[in-house]
């Protein structure tokens, strides 16, 4: 039967996962947005409230930053032309690297197509060498938190490891961090540790100041040290009180920052920072940074824009609101009987449900009534852990919260949730 059978083995594979409701492909399809303070999405020729969006201080729909983009793309064309290193570099792309690396406080900066890539790029060079003649060795531990972002699995995947190579610590547990540190000591030349920020499916921060104190505990036992890289993509912008994430909320740094321009910042592309040399080697090694076009010339004109009005009155405004929603949001939930799958104080505030067929006919129930949200099953998240992601925006109002709860609420009733 040759490729026919490998064919019917998809369609089976897929009606499996359609049986257990388990299934993304059937995206809604938005015709555009209304121009509402807190715009809604337009689907079918109705209009629907977002609960479900990372673009937490709604800089998407921003005039100035729009703009911004607007003229960026009038100015070097729509998009980039080639990879940086055939078809030169634009000005854009060398002031966004440089404003990204200032607005955390570091050296340099360096812009992927998106932080998906910039993660599958990165671990593979601080990993191992990039040819055969390199001198960087393979001679490394990797060691990840458990619920760590695909892009982080998978970048370590490619770097094709031994499995000795590869250890996963407890989520959020610094303590087994340790202990992994102390019996792998003089066995590798160097460790790369490698965590989210926030975890984009619970809303949860890893405690960064004692990760690092582990890290500077044990950095001296491996003759080239203990990297930590951190992925903070649902952090930066819209967490902390000036919006730098999970450095700024537990004070310190790591060596790789990880971050995205798609999510807070409300236009597109990744990036990460960090000393000079340590930049300098990923622009040599990172292939995702070599062998791919950067964002277009637009996207990094907005990304620029919206880090200006980040650190304005403006920013600290949104940011400020960001904050009320959050607790208001919590606050209601709580007092109808929800229950969060974690204490997050992050716009990410997952409802546990518990079965992935309740949380489909659940988020099927919102829409009905022109709340979109997205139910989350395995294997993005454990079995019987299913659930709502709810995420709140600075640009919600106190009333469309309210209509969430009372709408939640109704639906989940009916279907034996609460």
């Amino acid at each position: 039967m040759g490729k026919q059978k490998f064919k019917e083995l998809m369609k089976i594979e897929i009606e499996r996962l359609d049986s257990g409701s388990l299934s993304k492909r059937k995206e809604r399809v938005i015709e555009g947005f209304t121009e509402e303070e807190c715009p809604r999405a337009l689907i079918n020729g109705k209009t629907y409230l977002l609960f479900n969006s990372n673009d937490y201080l709604g800089l998407r729909f921003n005039k100035e930053i729009k703009k911004a983009e607007h003229e960026a793309s009038g100015k070097y064309g729509n998009g980039p032309g080639a990879v940086r290193f055939i078809s030169g570099t634009m000005e854009i792309h060398k002031k966004l690297e440089q404003a990204i690396a200032n607005f955390h406080g570091r050296e340099d900066a360096i812009i992927f197509s998106s932080a998906f890539a910039a993660n599958f790029s990165i671990l593979q060079a601080l990993i191992k060498g990039q040819s055969v003649d390199s001198l960087i060795s393979n001679n490394t531990l990797v060691v990840s938190d458990e619920l760590n972002h695909r892009s982080i699995i998978e970048g370590i995947k490619v770097a094709n490891l031994n499995k000795e190579q590869k250890v996963i610590f407890n989520h959020l547990d610094h303590e087994h961090l340790k202990r992994i540190l102390e019996e792998n000591a003089g066995r590798f030349a160097r460790v790369v540790v490698v965590t989210d920020g926030i975890f984009s499916m619970l809303g949860e921060a890893q405690n960064l100041r004692e990760i690092k104190r582990v890290i500077e505990d044990y950095d001296s036992r491996y003759d080239e040290g203990i990297f930590l890289v951190v992925d903070d993509a649902h952090g930066i912008g819209c967490f902390g009180e000036s919006g730098r994430g999970c450095e700024e909320v537990f004070g310190v740094k790591c060596d790789v920052l990880v971050g995205t321009l798609g999510k807070s910042l409300g236009t597109d592309g990744g990036y990460a920072t960090g000393d000079k040399i340590i930049i300098d080697y990923l622009r040599e090694t990172a292939s995702g940074y070599i062998y791919s076009n950067p964002i277009p010339p637009g996207c990094a004109a907005a990304a620029l824009a919206s880090i200006k009005l980040l650190d304005s009155e403006h920013g600290k405004e949104l940011l400020s609101k960001l904050k009320k929603n959050i607790a208001v949001f919590k606050h209601k939930m709580k007092s109808k009987g929800f229950i969060f799958a974690a204490d997050s104080s992050h716009a990410i505030q997952p409802l546990v449900i518990g079965d992935a067929e309740k949380a489909r006919k659940l988020a099927a129930r919102l829409f009905d009534e022109c709340i979109v949200v997205t139910n989350i099953n395995f294997p993005v998240v454990p079995k019987g852990r299913d659930e709502i992601r709810v995420q709140i925006s600075a640009l919600h109002s106190e009333k469309e919260i309210d209509f969430f709860v009372e709408r939640c609420t109704e639906c989940s009733k009916d279907l034996g949730i609460i």
